[in-house]
Formats: C-alpha cells, sequence, structure tokens
C-alpha cells in the first residue's frame, strides 16, 4: 500500500505515476459536455479520466438554467447515489450556496455569505460512517467580480508532507489529530465533537481520504510538536505559488467534480440583480473509474453484440 509509512518502494512507485498522469495546470481540467444532465459516453470518460488522475474535473456547458436536477443527474452518472442530506440543505438534499437572507440559520455560516472561505475539504466535521467522499459543484450564476475557486489533490498535500517529513504524515494519521468541538443551538449540542484523522485510507475503497480545515477557530490540535509542525508546513505550503495549486472562476453552466479535494474560495461582490448562486450536492460515494469504465465496456459490448 503507498499510503503506509513502512512501504517505501510502493510509495515511489505510487509517486512516480502520481506525477506522470497529473495535469499541469487548471485548464488541463476542463471537459466541454453539451448537457451535463446526460453525457455522452466521450465526455463521461473524460471526466473519469481527469478524477483518476487529479481527484477532480471541470466541466464547461452551455446549459445556464436554475435547475437543481444538474449536479444530481451527473452525479447519478459519476456513480454517486448516497446523497449526504446535510442539515443547511434543501429537502432534496441539495445545497443553494447563496448569500442568505437575514433569517434563519445560513447566514451564521461563511459558504452562505460574501467572505472568503479557508482551505478545507467537505465534511471535515462529520462522523467517521458519513464521510464525504464526492462533491458536485455547479455554478448557476458566478459573482459580478471575486468568488475564484483554489483547488489542490489532496494527494499532492499528502505527498509535498511526506516527501518533506514522512513523521508529519504519521502524526496526521493519528486517530486524535484533529477535534472538531461540538455545535450547540437553543435547544443543547445539535453535532458532537469529533475527533479524528487527517489523512486516512478509505475501508471502502483503500484510497486516501482527507479530513481538513485551516480556520483557526473552533477546532483543536493535538498538542505535540510533529502534529503543530505537520500544520505549519501545510498552511504555509496552501498559501504557496505550488504549482500543484490550481486557481480558476467557474463561469455560469460550469461545475466541479471532485473526490473532496482541498478548495478555499475568495470573497466576492455580487450584482443585485444576478446574484452569485451555486448548487453544491456532497457524496458518501466515491467517484469510481472502474465502476465507470466497465459499465462503458458492457454497454459497448452489448451494442456489439446486437448489432450481429
Amino acid at each position: 500500500m503507498p499510503f503506509d509509512l513502512a512501504q517505501t518502494t510502493a510509495y515511489q512507485r505510487w509517486r512516480e505515476a502520481k506525477l506522470a498522469k497529473l495535469p499541469r495546470q487548471a485548464s488541463d481540467l476542463i471537459v466541454d459536455v453539451a448537457d451535463p444532465r446526460s453525457l455522452q459516453k466521450e465526455e463521461l470518460l473524460a471526466l473519469i479520466q481527469r478524477c483518476s488522475e487529479a481527484n477532480m474535473a471541470i466541466y464547461r456547458s452551455p446549459i445556464k438554467d436554475e435547475d437543481k436536477a444538474i449536479p444530481l443527474r451527473l452525479g447519478q452518472q459519476l456513480g454517486l447515489h448516497r446523497l449526504d442530506g446535510n442539515w443547511l440543505a434543501d429537502e432534496d438534499g441539495v445545497s443553494p450556496i447563496a448569500v442568505a437572507a437575514p433569517v434563519g440559520d445560513r447566514p451564521a455560516f461563511i459558504p452562505y455569505t460574501n467572505r472568503p472561505i479557508k482551505w478545507h475539504t467537505d465534511g471535515y466535521y462529520q462522523p467517521p460512517e458519513r464521510l464525504i467522499r464526492a462533491m458536485v459543484l455547479h455554478c448557476v450564476r458566478p459573482a459580478s467580480s471575486g468568488g475564484d475557486t483554489a483547488l489542490i489533490d489532496h494527494e499532492m498535500a499528502y505527498m509535498a508532507l511526506r516527501d518533506a517529513n514522512p513523521e508529519w504524515v504519521r502524526a496526521l494519521m493519528a486517530t486524535d489529530a484533529m477535534t472538531i468541538p461540538e455545535r450547540l443551538d437553543d435547544d443543547g449540542i445539535a453535532r458532537p465533537a469529533q475527533t479524528g484523522p487527517v489523512f486516512l485510507v478509505d475501508a471502502q475503497s483503500g484510497e486516501l481520504h482527507m479530513r481538513y480545515t485551516a480556520r483557526t477557530r473552533s477546532i483543536v490540535w493535538k498538542n505535540n510538536t510533529a502534529t503543530q509542525e505537520a500544520i505549519a508546513f501545510l498552511t504555509e505550503f496552501l498559501a504557496s505559488d505550488s504549482p500543484w495549486v490550481w486557481r480558476l472562476r467557474l463561469q455560469a453552466g460550469m461545475g466541479l467534480v471532485c473526490n473532496n479535494v482541498l478548495h478555499d474560495r475568495s470573497g466576492f461582490v455580487d450584482d443585485p440583480l444576478h446574484p452569485r448562486l451555486l448548487y453544491r450536492a456532497r457524496y458518501l460515494d466515491r467517484i469510481s473509474s472502474a465502476e465507470i469504465y466497465n459499465k462503458s465496456a458492457s454497454s459497448a459490448l452489448l451494442t456489439c453484440a446486437s448489432s450481429y
């Protein structure tokens, strides 16, 4: 296993293969699609290929409808079925990411404001049985200015840490590395505290998963030297001009599909008549290239068989 610190040869092979396939710039992630609700085979395979190489892809389409079926149908085509309907999502499980009116719970949370969001993976506060493994983020309308997204494959963050000091990775794989304190509401404890690792190997897929937030409030890091040094290194790395950090601005009809990679968002200014709106769907499933390729191969065989 390449993520086992004792398996240095396996790690070096994985590292070499990862770097050989990794896209070189944000534009390499883009796949043009006619309609994300009904992908052509070539479009689907292109998205899957990029996700297998970089854990993410960007689609670009002419579809600018205010339609929450877009992320849901796209997710289904990528093998994503277990939607995580978090408490701030709509009843259909999709979260409209926009500046919220000053009522209800949403205005208290940064995604529903125009403020910048620091580096994080989604659902870092969730229990182990509800890991957010994948996400679709669809842009209906961009902001008047700002609202840019920065992205980095979490496997590249792991690689940077392991190359610098394997003991830092060991510290961040500890089961008590990071604690998100409980969230309280008027009725008491709305969400209990969650303690766990930053990096873990997903038992379902054998792939690397990351739970992380760069927030400095409402978080408790393990108080030992290795953990503190690892977080300091990671903070500096994410703020650097590393070629592995990609920045772009989603336009109407564009979207991100990913295996919950690290991302942030710059602050923005809205057009009052056409405010920024994105739809976010989060999943307990991971985008599986093997599953999609196998289905495509089976479909191709059936087509060939039916032609005789």
